[in-house]
């Protein structure tokens, strides 16, 4: 008589416990490369983290995949009955909204390339600002004459815009229907639309 096999349903049971433990667990989300490492070989991770999304769907905590990291965040519908207090959040300044705009768009993208897309010079109070609030960060440095810094978008920016993936940056179509496409010059050539120069004094830097 041959020994008895895994039993299958309680190893996946198994898995999906630890799965659910490691995500609970963690101080911040988690990349598929790490899990597989603590999941070990032979588990299906892509099925489990469907199955567990899955169950959490409906629940006041979801399983979401924010730039390829997962983690457990409270459902958004939920978002004003849990706030206690807002913070008061300072309005980004014109100068500020195009530069993130720029950075997203076009990352990785230096300063001086910010500047030649807009027009105007952009000043590091302006990128300070933007790093402040966990939107932007440096990227790499580029392999030509005085290795300028390069700018890229974080996974905060990702997260706090409701994004999965830079993928998922809305187009010119999406922005007017929405209407958060700004008529200025600057954020529509952003977005990929060609458009004509507008007033002069709108090109001035608005710190």
């Amino acid at each position: 008589m041959s020994e008895a096999g895994p039993d299958v349903p309680a190893l996946h049971g198994q898995q999906l416990r630890l799965l659910e433990a490691l995500l609970f667990a963690a101080v911040e989300p988690l990349d598929e490369r790490t899990l597989r490492l603590r999941m070990g070989e032979g588990a299906d991770l892509p099925a489990l983290l469907r199955e567990l999304a899955g169950l959490y769907a409906n629940r006041g905590i979801n399983l979401v995949s924010t730039g390829g990291r997962w983690w457990f965040r409270t459902a958004p519908d939920l978002a004003e009955r849990l706030r206690v207090e807002a913070d008061v959040q300072k309005r980004l300044s014109r100068a500020a909204v195009e530069t993130l705009a720029i950075v997203a768009y076009h990352q990785p993208v230096t300063r001086t390339e910010i500047e030649g897309i807009r027009g105007v010079a952009t000043s590091k109070g302006t990128l300070d600002l933007l790093m402040e609030a966990g939107w932007i960060r440096p990227g790499k440095r580029r392999e030509t004459p005085g290795r300028p810094l390069t700018w890229i978008t974080t996974d905060a920016f990702l997260d706090h815009f409701g994004l999965d993936s830079l993928r998922d940056l809305p187009g010119v179509d999406e922005l007017k229907t929405a209407g958060l496409l700004d008529p200025r010059p600057v954020l529509a050539a952003v977005a990929g639309e060609d458009v004509a120069q507008g007033d002069p004094e709108d090109e001035a830097e608005d710190d």
